[in-house]
């Protein structure tokens, strides 16, 4: 089907809002109303959905998405219905009326797009359901699941491939945020794409800061990084097990910070509950685990923290790549911790002997990433295979604030004979903590106990504070001359290398520590528009607008206006319908349901000023 660019200006600004399309978007567009198999690539925030939903709008028949979670169908579904789309899901959440109901409206023709797991495409009936409704594509969102070289593979999203067979004719259009050329093969050969038109956009997230925060970690750090941070942001902690989301999640609550705990261990409908609590802005902070954010389609997710190592640099990128999904600035920090290295290098050698190479490689990216001192935008583009244009991106910690390299020669010599003193005395093995104890001549228990007290290195740091010593232990580890047994507990020996540091008195140098005190604005990789000019408190009386628009309609907030939509109509101040129509991201259907009523707010807060 061809289209003229003026008529897919006007759809793309009846429906949606936007005046004009996002890098990439219109010529996969095209792509997908000429009937073409379809690959696209697009990073999280790029606008994937809006490839295969304006579409829809503009052909004939059924655009049968392919999604993995209920939520994510229902978040779409709902900013469909809001926008004036005549969408709906099928899946086993519905009451059998509700199902029943749903169905006689495809029976009449009535939708335009239906969200389904891949699970239903195999019950019997389904496809001659299909078949009769008149499906004009298949779409598999989150393609990425179907690769067992992904970080994410679901063995459920196999059983899409025949499809392919039982629908030959039908276009097939795979989408995805997050796949490296092997993944991207794989998927190509698993749905059996033919002759793909094959789209991959650049990876680089220009509103979004990198940081690896290589101080102690503590969760004081966490809550005092937290507080400088506006009280109206939203965020994710990720957690590498259950028992850190809780911990976290009662931590920061008891700091006064809103925030609660999401993991596999908790029922379904708690899972629920607390994601809709966090879509819909009654909680400020998710501490999760990675079986969070896939479901999760908010867009004014302001911040993304790693408090544990991220499994894959993949997983990383998509995880991060949840903050700031409507192209204000959002930032992204890993609070790291040698130790939790180790203990992911413990998990890794206990895996089956097929998958412990690749698992190996994937944690061996990981640390280069966290130990490098380079661009950390260069080096996650690289991972992906793309080459980032400039030497410095100003919008990571290694470009803001390189950290500078000291020689620690007298402090490491210190710290690497009382490892040595303590292994000496104690054959089992210590932990570094307790290495550090002995070093400042602390009287613990089990200093006295095991007679460390009397050890030649007892009281010789007592110069430094503990946080010093542990950021110098951190240093050494990262250097390779010291190691952690995370099969026993962390405990801490010398390697050879530390063996003849500590013999030859080798010169050491290590890098300063950054404590997470709060996070410094660096400038975006490319710029927002006018990120603070705006009118504030105007911007707050709107967020309150929207948000009772949402009660009243039971949707998250961000499906009737987005963050960026709220900061543009506070900036440009709009007085007449017209005026607020020519802000991005106000369409038709959101002018006539909502225009009046923000239109009143903002003439309401004019007066009051």
């Amino acid at each position: 089907m061809a289209v003229q660019t003026a008529e897919l200006r006007e759809a793309l600004e009846r429906w949606f809002g936007f005046p004009s399309f996002r890098p990439s978007q219109e010529a996969i567009v095209r792509d997908v109303l000429a009937g073409r198999d379809v690959f696209a690539l697009l990073p999280t925030g790029g606008g994937k959905s809006l490839c295969y939903q304006l579409p829809a709008v503009l052909t004939e028949g059924l655009t049968v998405v392919i999604s993995p979670l209920i939520a994510l169908m229902k978040d779409q579904v709902d900013a469909l219905e809001t926008a004036g789309i005549p969408a709906t899901a099928l899946n086993s959440s519905l009451e059998w009326s509700e199902l029943r109901r749903r169905v006689d409206g495809f029976e009449r023709g009535e939708y335009k797009l239906l969200y389904v797991a891949p699970e239903r495409l195999t019950l019997p009936g389904f496809s001659e359901d299909l078949r009769r409704w008149g499906v004009a594509r298949f779409v598999v969102d989150e393609a990425h699941c179907i690769s067992e070289w992904g970080h994410d593979f679901r063995p459920e999203y196999r059983r899409i491939a025949p499809l392919r067979e039982r629908f030959p004719d039908v276009p097939f259009c795979a989408f995805t945020a997050t796949a490296t050329a092997r993944v991207r093969d794989d998927v190509v050969a698993q749905l059996g794409l033919r002759r793909p038109a094959v789209h991959v956009a650049s990876f680089d997230r220009a509103n979004l800061t990198y940081r690896v925060l290589h101080a102690p970690r503590s969760t004081e750090g966490l809550v005092r990084w937290l507080r400088a941070r506006p009280d109206d942001e939203s965020g994710i902690v990720y957690c590498g097990s259950r028992a850190n989301s809780d911990k976290l999640a009662d931590v920061l609550s008891g700091a006064g910070i809103p925030a609660l705990a999401y993991h596999a261990g908790l029922d379904s409908a708690a899972r629920a509950k607390r994601q809709e609590a966090f879509i819909r802005d009654d909680v400020r902070v998710m501490c999760a685990t990675i079986a969070f954010g896939m479901g999760i389609d908010k867009s004014n997710v302001r911040f993304v923290v790693h408090w544990d190592v991220p499994r894959s640099l993949e997983g990383y990128y998509q995880e991060t790549g949840r903050a700031g999904r409507d192209g204000l600035p959002a930032e992204c920090a890993w609070f790291f911790a040698y130790g939790d290295v180790a203990r992911i290098e413990r998990f890794v050698e206990e895996k089956p002997e097929s998958e412990r190479a690749a698992a190996r490689e994937q944690l061996e990216r990981v640390k280069r990433f966290a130990y490098s001192n380079d661009c950390r935008r260069r080096e996650l583009l690289a991972y992906f295979g793309e080459t980032y244009p400039r030497e410095r991106c100003e919008s990571c910690d290694n470009c803001l604030q390189p950290r500078r390299a000291y020689d620690a020669t007298t402090d490491a010599q210190k710290l690497l004979s009382c490892v040595y003193r303590v292994r000496e005395a104690h054959g089992y093995g210590v932990g570094i903590a307790h290495v550090i104890d002995v070093l400042v001549g602390a009287q613990t228990e089990k200093v006295e106990r095991w007679y460390h007290d009397r050890l030649s290195t007892y009281g010789i740091g007592k110069d430094r504070d503990r946080r010093a010593w542990r950021h110098l232990a951190d240093e050494l580890l990262r250097l390779g001359l010291i190691a952690q047994d995370a099969a026993r507990h962390n405990v801490v020996s010398l390697t050879d290398a530390g063996k003849r540091a500590l013999v030859r008195r080798s010169p050491i140098e290590v890098r300063e520590a950054v404590a997470p005190v709060g996070p410094r604005r660096g400038r975006a990789a490319v710029a927002p528009p006018a990120e603070e000019d705006y009118d504030r408190e105007l911007f707050a009386v709107l967020r309150a607008l929207r948000r009772e628009i949402a009660v009243e309609r039971d949707v998250p907030p961000y499906v009737v206006f987005s963050d960026a939509v709220l900061r543009a109509m506070a900036r440009e101040v709009p007085r007449t319908p017209a005026q607020l129509r020519s802000i991005s991201g106000v369409g038709e259907k959101k002018l006539a349901d909502f225009g009046t009523r923000f239109l009143a707010a903002i003439a309401a807060h004019g007066a009051a000023g």
